[in-house]
């Protein structure tokens, strides 16, 4: 069975669109778990521009499923998750510029730093998880710096303009995943995927969870936050029927 994770940051980025109390997240986060989520995603970005502190800590109260932290290496950001104790912190590269996250972490580039807060959320008891491009160097260092699992960046093959290209992406996920499975990380995978196009990522071998929130909070504003994820949910589970 695959698990999904429901990233729930953009109900956040309505709220603070006039700074105010609503559309709460936590309170989407306790639809999508009666969805059936398996696991509630947020990204404390250093900007603030979403997600709160606040946030953070009511979801670790309230969250029954796995809550998990997306955050940068920024020192009072891994202070703060050190603080709250997420069940699993994915540590992704961060812009503030960005609209979202757009690419994978170098953890070649950045070893040394990666490695101290890998080694400072284990101390915590908290799994880690690095967001990272399908290439064979990145995933070799994320077995050395001791990471638990890692989220391929999936925004290339969803984002890929011809299906030939969509193809060659999908590939590359494919390879990536088995090399990872192989060196003993778990295998995540999440960006740009929606109802449309998550089939055939859902049906790669190794996979154990997708992390999917734009789509399935633009789905919520027509049928509601439970009905989109359970559709989700239900499709992952269909795929994997079929696998």
């Amino acid at each position: 069975m695959i698990r999904l994770g429901v990233n729930i940051d953009h109900v956040a980025t309505v709220r603070q669109a006039r700074r105010g109390r609503e559309p709460d997240p936590v309170w989407a986060a306790v639809e999508a778990q009666l969805g059936g989520a398996d696991g509630i995603t947020v990204h404390l970005r250093e900007d603030r521009r979403h997600i709160q502190e606040r946030d953070v800590r009511l979801l670790r109260e309230i969250v029954a499923v796995r809550l998990n932290l997306e955050m940068s290496l920024a020192e009072d950001i891994v202070r703060f998750a050190c603080e709250v104790r997420p069940d699993e912190a994915t540590l992704v590269p961060e812009r503030r510029q960005e609209l979202t996250t757009e690419g994978g972490l170098d953890v070649v580039g950045q070893e040394a730093r990666v490695q101290e807060a890998v080694n400072r959320l284990h101390q915590c008891g908290i799994i880690v998880s690095l967001f990272i491009e399908p290439d064979v160097r990145q995933i070799e260092c994320a077995r050395l710096v001791g990471a638990d699992a890692v989220e391929f960046h999936t925004g290339r093959y969803a984002n890929a303009p011809s299906w030939q290209q969509r193809q060659h992406e999908l590939e590359a996920l494919i390879q990536a995943a088995r090399r990872a499975h192989d060196t003993g990380l778990h295998v995540h995978m999440g960006h740009g995927l929606n109802y449309e196009n998550v089939c055939a990522i859902a049906a790669i071998p190794h996979v154990e969870e997708l992390n999917i929130g734009h789509s399935i909070v633009s789905r919520a504003i027509f049928v509601g936050m439970r009905q989109a994820v359970r559709e989700m949910k239900d499709l992952l589970c269909h795929v994997r029927r079929l696998a």
